[in-house]
């Protein structure tokens, strides 16, 4: 039902831009240069057509030295992924090592990967601390604790997944590396974004009439209003490339979590074709005309 909504003229004119403003720009490939993250973080200060900033570059530890000069007193954030990323396999003081690597760089986010071999064999407590002690080597940074939902198996574990990683202090949930298929899928991000909206009643705060009913969630009232609670933002990485697969993402943000998460502070999309596909669509609103591929640049 979510995917079916039509938006049209100037809510999605709204809309893209929205889009664009919540793009992690991301570029996490062995090949790498310091010349395609300086490209990258040009296209993110100006992506073309008049569009808004980025939220934010992602980009591998060693390359956060050449990300936050760039994006330095622009209000992008410069993102790292950490703790062996992808695959998470590596022992705990490495993966703090990669931590602290990145934040001395200049990360103002930490993207670190769950241990998913321990959270399906059941050890949740080992992944709960080893989250709380990458929580504490970020040093101020916001960590992003990704759960790779492909991995999961079940929309239970992704559930159980976000409770742990939001028990444990994250700022932000994500869904994937964008290195294991399925990536970022509608079903598994609205469970997310329904854990993130029910975790901040169940700290205290109120949910939006309409969002989840009458009664009561943890401690928090659900009725009318928003206010209070703890906010933890979502992020959808991996497989979102076009305007109309981001746009069914931004309805399933305002329809499960409400508006507070509209921004973001509270949502992201990490994704590299996604911006040119949005450049594009917002060039042909404002002209009427398509315009070739060549006309935005390659990452």
């Amino acid at each position: 039902m979510l995917a079916s909504r039509s938006v049209k003229t100037d809510a999605k004119r709204q809309l893209i831009d929205l889009a664009i403003s919540m793009i992690d720009l991301t570029t996490l490939e062995g090949q790498d240069t310091p010349g395609k993250v300086a490209g990258l973080c040009a296209k993110a200060r100006h992506p073309g057509y008049g569009a808004p900033p980025v939220a934010a570059v992602c980009v591998y530890p060693d390359m956060v030295e050449v990300a936050a000069p760039l994006l330095a007193g622009t209000g992008i954030k410069v993102a790292s992924v950490a703790t062996a990323f992808p695959s998470g396999r590596a022992a705990l003081d490495v993966k703090l090592a990669d931590v602290k690597s990145a934040v001395a760089a200049g990360a103002d986010e930490v993207d670190m990967v769950i241990d998913r071999g321990a959270f399906l064999s059941g050890r949740y407590s080992a992944i709960y601390d080893e989250i709380v002690a990458v929580r504490a080597a970020c040093s101020g940074a916001h960590l992003k604790v990704i759960l790779e939902t492909g991995e999961l198996g079940t929309l239970d574990n992704v559930r159980r997944a976000s409770w742990l990683a939001m028990l444990a202090g994250a700022d932000f949930i994500k869904t994937s590396t964008g290195k294991v298929a399925p990536a970022a899928t509608l079903p598994v991000t609205l469970v997310m974004l329904e854990a993130v909206r029910d975790w901040r009643v169940a700290t205290g705060g109120t949910v939006g009439e309409g969002l989840v009913g009458e009664g009561t969630v943890g401690e928090g009232t659900v009725g009318e209003g928003t206010a209070g609670g703890q906010m933890v933002g979502v992020k959808a990485a991996g497989g979102i490339r076009t305007t109309k697969d981001a746009i069914r993402f931004i309805v399933t943000v305002h329809e499960t979590a409400g508006d507070d998460w509209l921004s973001a502070r509270y949502f992201r999309i990490g994704a590299s074709s996604l911006l040119n596909d949005l450049l594009m669509q917002r060039d042909r609103m404002a002209t009427g005309r398509y315009s070739g591929a060549d006309y935005v640049t390659v990452d």
